[in-house]
């Protein structure tokens, strides 16, 4: 007992000393949502501390910020700070901005002789990123600075003029905010009638959300409320435009499954479309509470009619957010012997595959494998071929699909390794000469279709890798001798006989690394990926589409990763070319051998 007393002092005594929390006394009678809590959750909230009286402007502005710390819906202690003019137009979800440390408040050195009867603070500090009023993260690095006017309102110092929106310290946005995937459905447009073009193919779009206030129902509010920017050009949501929560506090009940009261707008819906909506919100919703698994989502309107129920079952039969995948996937690369050879999870010898490229009569430098895991593309080991063959006993390697168009000068010169999408269309890049293409072959066998890519200004690609949804494309781009890795979005325009293809928007995935060697996708949202920053060591971590950090797992340090595979099912091991050879890391374990010479690791994709 003496323990846990010293225990629960110290505790007090740390979350005091960070100048944001107190005992509340008072204040409304809420629930408490007895649903298991999302990982990572902490049973400690915080409150901010109301103004005292007689305090000074700069105490005032440094209590504001705190305040807007806390674990408040409403910021309603933050409030208090405020004069009665900024109360009224004060937007504080407008836009968040985060900074490498807390704002640091300060007297403006200069008094402005006009404002007697005011006084001015600046805020300074770094900033990394901002959080926009749809919840997307941008990585942004700049010099942060804002002023804050402070007049005598009743006596006593209140802010008046203030930036919208709100200003937080690194540590303190990853305590309040959660990186949660909202889910929608590609749309392919030109080709969406194509057979290939699947309906259901969702896509994970990433967003952040204040962990501790109502989870459940804000992650269906930013569902609703459509996708982010970035990304509404290629997708859709079942859902009708306007449609709303009926209900405004959601949680998953006794049996985890979850009730969705909606407005007027869903009530029109057909079976299958309901189907559809009951599809993203399931995904969605189990991205939020991850610690617990959903059984089931059902729809009502209005009057408590059931519209459609969607079963735990029934979601990842009929809309898994990865196409074309499946938690059979064998690991892939090439062996000393020039073969391309199959592991399983559990097995401690490769196995060459069947067709022509498991005969090493044919040495390539890097390989894919079609998301069926019956067709294989392969890079030949100068560059200049690419060759693709069937995983069948009597298949042949025929002529290349596509040659070079220019002279290939060194390992990182000619044609990348190739990507397939789940739509089972084959990509690849020809980084040959000073410029580059990429392109896209139908089926794995058309003609090569050129990519356009308006946002790579003359850049050289180096690598690429497209996700399963065939929306979303991963490239290492140099430029300078720097490679960054850059996302971007799969646009399908012209039409149906004659589609056009474009990679439009580019936007950095690791701003803080100078030198990406690799990246694989790894997840919905994320991506598994090795460089340094500047003067540093090389690094293997994981990162979100939107340019965030993952809160997954550290990884455990490797030596000298020259490529990287993970599968887009997070529970499979990471695979990688290093300097012990191909090397495996199972979940919760370090890693591995499986082969002391081998070379371009791979999962189907």
């Amino acid at each position: 007992m003496r323990r846990a007393r010293k225990s629960l002092l110290l505790g007090c005594a740390a979350v005091l000393l960070a100048g944001c929390a107190s005992m509340p006394d008072g204040g409304d009678v809420t629930s408490v949502d007895q649903s298991p809590r999302s990982e990572g959750e902490s049973q400690v909230r915080v409150y901010g501390v109301p103004p005292q009286d007689g305090a000074q402007p700069t105490n005032i502005v440094r209590s504001f910020l705190d305040a807007t710390t806390s674990d408040e819906a409403d910021f309603r202690t933050a409030t208090q700070y405020l004069a009665k003019s900024a109360k009224r137009t004060r937007r504080p979800f407008q836009v968040t901005n985060v900074l490498q440390e807390r704002p640091k408040p300060e007297p403006k050195t200069q008094p402005n002789r006009e404002d007697a009867n005011g006084y001015t603070v600046t805020l300074s500090g770094s900033q990394v990123a901002t959080v926009d009023d749809s919840h997307a993260y941008t990585p942004e690095e700049k010099p942060y600075r804002r002023t804050i006017h402070l007049i005598k309102e009743g006596g006593q110092w209140r802010i008046d003029r203030l930036p919208n929106g709100l200003v937080l310290g690194l540590s303190d946005f990853q305590r309040i905010y959660r990186s949660v995937n909202k889910y929608y459905f590609a749309s392919y447009k030109s080709e969406s009638q194509e057979p290939k073009a699947n309906r259901n193919a969702l896509v994970a779009d990433p967003v952040y959300l204040r962990q501790r206030i109502k989870p459940i129902t804000a992650s269906v509010e930013a569902l609703l409320s459509g996708p982010t920017d970035w990304l509404h050009q290629v997708t859709t949501s079942a859902f009708p435009s306007g449609t709303r929560l009926a209900a405004s506090d959601l949680a998953l009940d006794d049996s985890n499954a979850l009730r969705v009261k909606l407005s007027k707008q869903a009530v029109s819906t057909d079976t299958a479309q309901c189907k559809r909506m009951a599809a993203q919100l399931f995904f969605t919703v189990q991205d939020m509470t991850r610690a617990s698994k959903v059984s089931e989502v059902e729809l009502l309107d209005n009057n408590d009619n059931s519209l459609c129920a969607l079963s735990q079952e029934q979601a990842e039969r009929d809309f898994a957010p990865s196409p074309g995948t499946g938690g059979s996937a064998k690991e892939y690369f090439i062996d000393a012997d020039h073969k391309v050879v199959a592991m399983s999870d559990s097995a401690t010898e490769p196995t060459p595959v069947r067709g022509p490229f498991g005969t090493g009569h044919t040495p390539l430098r890097s390989i894919a494998v079609s998301h069926g895991e019956d067709t294989v593309a392969g890079v030949s080991d100068d560059g200049r071929s690419l060759y693709v063959a069937a995983m069948e006993d009597e298949a042949k390697r025929g002529e290349p699909l596509l040659t070079s168009t220019g002279p290939v000068k060194g390992p990182d010169s000619g044609l990348t390794a190739p990507s397939w999408d789940g739509l089972g269309d084959l990509w690849i890049a020809d980084g040959a000469g000073n410029g580059s293409r990429l392109l896209r072959m139908r089926e794995g066998k058309g003609d090569p279709e050129e990519v356009a890519v308006p946002g790579l200004d003359g850049r050289r690609i180096k690598a690429i890798k497209v996700a399963a949804d065939g929306i979303r494309i991963a490239i290492l781009v140099e430029d300078k001798g720097r490679t960054t890795l850059q996302l971007g979005r799969v646009e399908r325009g012209g039409s149906p006989a004659h589609p056009k293809l474009s990679v439009q928007e580019l936007r950095p995935i690791a701003p803080q690394l100078e030198d990406v060697v690799a990246a694989s996708w790894a997840g919905g949202s994320r991506l598994v990926v090795v460089g340094r920053e500047s003067g540093g060591v090389q690094q293997m971590q994981f990162m979100e589409t939107d340019g965030s950090a993952s809160n997954a797992q550290t990884l455990p340090g490797v030596n000298g990763v020259k490529a990287v595979a993970a599968s887009e099912d997070e529970t499979r091991p990471l695979i990688a070319d290093a300097t012990e050879g191909i090397v495996r890391l199972p979940l919760d374990a370090n890693w591995k051998t499986v082969a002391k010479d081998g070379t371009a690791p791979v999962y189907p994709g």
